[in-house]
């Protein structure tokens, strides 16, 4: 269908990212262009100015790159460093700028990019694309506290076998609490921040003391908390803290009331399902919090737009210090 010229330009501004936001391909290609730049920028994160306490020398003195490794030498005694001791990119034989791209990409989407994507664009194995992310996804979980003052609280449910012998095995279940012949199913807790980040967590239970639990864990006092009318929730009125409880009632089909209303943490949820459904088809129970923690760090940084890309390399030196 043929739009307007004015329309056409209307729907480009509503589309585009801030430019202090952006950060392209282009971008990507000038400042990592080879494996040296993405060395030395590792470096620069865990040793500004090339300076780090030489054990030999037992005293801070620059180090300078020794040509055709992956280490820095003291200017003084020629002792080395390693910048990928003890990140995901220790002992790897894979290309640093390759780990930067699968990273960027990862950064740069909503709904998530597969290992297979990865294997078509670089040429690495399946194998290797698919140990990439699960490296990089390890970096990703964060233990949040929620400020409020408006918190959602939500459960949903992953895998199992549905009555009728409808499997949803490997896939997220939006609504469908675990009844009478149900398998067994994941049970997954989500608490967001309206306007604010989010917390997921794979749980053992959906009961009274797991779901307070997490209430006392990442929600501050005397925050108001919005849920459904599931039972479990009833005890967060009760709770030292002072928390405000306030639920909607869908089994009345009643979504919305006034404030009330759970539609925060519910498109998290989608968001989700869209991408597993969508995009990894289903994941594996093993590594099902992983995911939910690459879906959480990308949900808590939406306003950063490009640069996403920048906090998952922020990253790999703060879990290797």
């Amino acid at each position: 269908m043929y739009l307007p010229m004015a329309k056409r330009v209307d729907i480009a501004v509503k589309q585009s990212i801030p430019a202090h936001l952006r950060y392209t391909i282009a971008d990507f290609n000038r400042e990592f262009p080879n494996d040296d730049a993405c060395l030395e920028h590792i470096k620069e994160d865990r040793f500004p100015g090339g300076m780090a306490k030489c054990t030999k020398c037992e005293a801070d003195r620059r180090h300078y790159r020794v040509t055709g490794r992956t280490a820095y030498a003291c200017d003084h005694c020629g002792n080395h460093i390693y910048p990928l001791a003890g990140t995901v990119f220790e002992k790897t034989t894979t290309s640093l700028r390759l780990w930067f791209y699968a990273m960027y990409l990862m950064g740069s989407t909503r709904c998530g990019i597969s290992a297979k994507q990865i294997q078509r664009e670089t040429g690495v194995t399946y194998k290797t694309a698919w140990r990439m992310f699960r490296q990089i996804r390890s970096l990703l979980g964060e233990d949040l506290q929620l400020e409020g003052p408006s918190v959602e609280m939500d459960e949903t449910y992953f895998g199992g076998k549905r009555r009728a012998g409808h499997r949803t095995a490997g896939q997220l279940s939006k609504r469908g609490r675990p009844g009478p012949g149900d398998s067994q199913k994941t049970p997954i807790v989500g608490i967001v921040e309206r306007k604010g980040r989010v917390v997921a967590k794979v749980t053992r239970s959906t009961g009274a003391d797991t779901l307070l639990g997490m209430v006392h864990e990442h929600i501050l006092p005397d925050s108001t908390i919005y849920t459904d009318e599931y039972n479990p929730y009833s005890g967060i009125s009760k709770m030292k803290g002072g928390y405000d409880h306030k639920r909607i009632h869908h089994s009345t089909k009643v979504y919305v009331m006034g404030d009330i209303h759970t539609n925060s943490v519910e498109g998290f949820w989608s968001l989700i399902k869209r991408g597993i459904g969508g995009v990894y088809h289903s994941v594996s129970q093993k590594y099902l919090q992983t995911y939910l923690d690459e879906y959480a760090f990308r949900y808590n940084r939406r306003d950063q737009g490009n640069l996403i890309f920048k906090s998952i390399l922020e990253k790999v030196s703060e879990r290797a210090d």
